[in-house]
This record gives C-alpha cells, structure tokens and sequence, in this order.
C-alpha cells in the first residue's frame, strides 16, 4: 500500500477482496471465479496504472495478462508467522481466543499457513507459487520483506520505470 500511496494516483487492489464473499467470519467462501474477474476487470484492470497485492495463480490469468511486473516478497517462515500471529492478533482481536466466534477457524488457519514453506505441501505453497512465478512473461522483482517497508517500496519505485518501458 505504501507503494500506491507513493505513486498518489495509482489504486491498489488486494485479491482478497475479490477472492473471498464477503461475510462475517471473513475468509469463509470463495466468490466464483468469474464474478471475481468481472469485479476486478470493472473496478480496477481497465485504469493505466494499479497495483493489487496477493496471487492470481491458478484463477487469475485473465487479469495477468495486463500485468507489467510483479513484485515476490519472501520471508523466512518463523518471522513469516510472527507478523501473520499478530495480524491475525490485530484483525480479529478476542475473537480468536478459546470461546471466540473464530476460535476454531483460527488453529486451521495457522496450520494451513505453516503449510506454505512445506514443498510437500497440498495447500497454498511457496514452491507452487515459484513454478507459477517463472512461467509469467513480465519481469519479476524479488525483495526479502524483513527490510523496513519504505526501504521495499524505494527498490519498487525505480523498477515501475523501467518496466513502464518494458511494455
């Protein structure tokens, strides 16, 4: 988001918002996949410029397809959990403590998660995300995300030139 409020003008976008029907516990159904396209290539896709966090892999090839570059942000797995405990901390509060509304939701997706570094794992994974990540046709920049943000969006700006040049 620091990326888009630095660019003022551009829209950022996140897949979740698209992704997901909204509902109360949150992250519960999935929207179908072509009203997600629909959405996305009315709200946003049809602007020069937007920036829109989270992966289209596996869904998302209409909307890659007017794609200049992609930003990759890895992490390594224990601080990668840390900052997602205490987002999840942030977002959902008591909610996820023993008798909250989320208490159950909330150890699955912790687990599913930890998944993510696993190459054997069946879920959402880091290596599913590297063959999808080689196969795009755009230049793709990879930043490790313990750096400070404003240091990460300061490596993106300068690539957002040159890839302005890229198309």
């Amino acid at each position: 988001m620091l990326i888009a409020e630095s660019l003022q003008s551009v829209p950022h976008a996140d897949v979740d918002d698209y992704f997901w029907l909204p509902t109360s516990p949150p992250y519960v159904h999935k929207r179908p996949v072509k009203d997600r396209l629909a959405l996305m290539n009315a709200l946003f896709a049809p602007r020069d410029s937007w920036i829109l966090s989270g992966t289209l892999r596996g869904w998302g090839d209409e909307i890659i397809e007017k794609v200049d570059g992609a930003v990759f942000l890895t992490l390594d797995p224990r601080t990668r959990m840390d900052r997602l405990m205490k987002r999840e901390v942030l977002r959902y509060g008591d909610t996820i403590q023993c008798g909250g509304i989320n208490e159950a939701a909330h150890p699955d997706f912790l687990d599913w998660a930890r998944g993510y570094d696993d190459v054997a794992f069946a879920g959402h994974s880091r290596a599913e995300d590297e063959r999808w990540l080689a196969g795009l046709r755009c230049p793709v920049l990879r930043l490790n995300s313990v750096e400070p943000v404003a240091e990460l969006a300061a490596a993106v700006l300068p690539v957002r030139k040159s890839v302005s040049e890229y198309r």
